[in-house]
C-alpha cells in the first residue's frame, strides 16, 4: 500500500531504501481515492525505532493511508528528543473532534506496575473510551493489549515467574476469523514481557474470542465480537534484532535475563539471528486493515 508520511520523517529513509512504497503529500492529494486515516499512540520508549516497524507493516497492502502519530500529554518521553515529537507528533486536545478509521495502541516499558499506578493511565483511559466511539477499530499491542483487556472487559494482569522473552510457537484456535485468514494452524512471533493476563478470565468472557494461544507464551490475539477490538499480547511488530538488542540492554543493566527461547542459532548470542515471524505479522496487519478497518468504517464519517 502507498503509505503517507512526512518526507522528514526518520522512518521514511529507512523504508524507501526497504523498496517498500511510502508517499510524499504532494502526490497523495493527486490521487481521486479516499485513503485511511490510521492514529498510532505510540508509547514505546524508542519512537522512531517503533514508527519503522509499524510503518513497515501497514504499507503491505493496496490501501492508501494517512497516518497520525499521538503522544501522550501528561508523559514526557526520555528517549526521544524535544524536535522529533513536535515536528511530528500529535496530542489527543488536538485530534480528540475527529474520527479515525483505524487506531493502534503500542506496548509500553511499565507492566511491572498495576494500571493505576501508571502516571499516564488516567489520559490513556480517555482516550480508549473515546477510541470505542471515534475509532472504526483498534489494535492494541502487549502491554496495550493489557491495559485494554483491563479497562474495556475488566480482565488483569499478573506477574510472571520470570520473563516471558523469545520467538514461541502459537496455534490458531479459531480458524474461522477474518482477523487469521491465511495464517498457517502454526505460527511464530515474538514476547518479552514480565507480566500475563488472566487467561481464564479471558476465556469465559463472552465479549471475546481468542485467536491463537501458544503453550509457553499464552494467549497471543484476542478480538472482541464486533471487531473494533483486537489485542496482540506479543510483538509481531519487531525486527529481527529487537529481542537481541532488548537481551543486551537487559545485560548492560544487570539483570538477571535468560537468552531470548528460540531466537538466537545455537543460543549463540553472538550469531545474527532469523526472521522467521515476518509474514505472519505481515498477514495478520493487512488482515487487520482489510476486515476490520476498510470494509467496515464509513466513507464519511457523520
Amino acid at each position: 500500500m502507498p503509505i503517507k508520511i512526512p518526507k522528514q520523517l526518520p522512518a521514511t529513509e529507512i523504508l524507501e531504501r526497504e523498496n517498500i512504497f511510502v508517499m510524499d503529500d504532494e502526490r497523495a492529494v493527486a490521487q481521486d481515492i479516499r485513503p485511511l486515516n490510521i492514529l498510532i499512540l505510540n508509547l514505546m520508549p524508542e519512537k522512531e525505532r517503533t514508527e519503522a516497524q509499524l510503518l513497515r507493516f501497514l504499507a503491505n497492502s493496496p490501501l492508501q493511508i494517512n497516518i497520525v502519530f499521538l503522544r501522550l500529554a501528561t508523559h514526557n518521553s526520555k528517549n526521544t528528543s524535544k524536535l522529533h515529537l513536535d515536528q511530528f507528533y500529535t496530542t489527543f486536545a488536538e485530534v480528540q473532534e475527529k474520527k479515525f478509521d483505524g487506531m493502534i495502541i503500542t506496548g509500553a516499558p511499565v507492566e511491572k506496575l498495576h494500571f493505576e499506578e501508571v502516571g499516564y493511565w488516567k489520559e490513556l483511559q480517555e482516550i480508549m473510551d473515546w477510541s470505542a466511539k471515534n475509532v472504526t477499530s483498534t489494535m492494541h499491542i502487549c502491554w496495550g493489549a493489557q491495559a485494554a483487556l483491563y479497562h474495556h472487559f475488566g480482565i488483569g494482569k499478573h506477574e510472571l515467574p520470570k520473563k516471558c522473552f523469545g520467538v514461541f510457537s502459537h496455534e490458531v484456535v479459531h480458524p474461522p476469523e477474518k482477523l487469521v485468514r491465511g495464517f498457517d494452524d502454526i505460527f511464530y512471533a515474538p514476547h518479552s514481557r514480565y507480566t500475563d493476563i488472566d487467561i481464564e478470565k479471558a476465556e469465559k468472557s463472552s465479549d471475546l474470542i481468542i485467536l491463537a494461544k501458544s503453550p509457553e507464551a499464552g494467549v497471543f490475539l484476542l478480538a472482541s465480537r464486533d471487531g473494533k477490538q483486537i489485542m496482540v499480547t506479543g510483538h509481531p511488530e519487531y525486527d529481527a534484532n529487537t529481542l537481541a538488542i532488548e537481551y543486551s540492554r537487559d545485560m548492560d543493566k544487570g539483570l538477571d535475563t535468560e537468552l531470548p527461547v528460540n531466537y538466537f542459532p545455537n543460543n549463540n548470542p553472538q550469531v545474527q539471528p532469523m526472521h522467521t515471524w515476518r509474514s505472519h505479522a505481515s498477514l495478520l496487519f493487512s488482515n487487520w486493515l482489510n476486515y476490520y478497518v476498510y470494509q467496515e468504517t464509513p466513507f464519511e464519517w457523520k
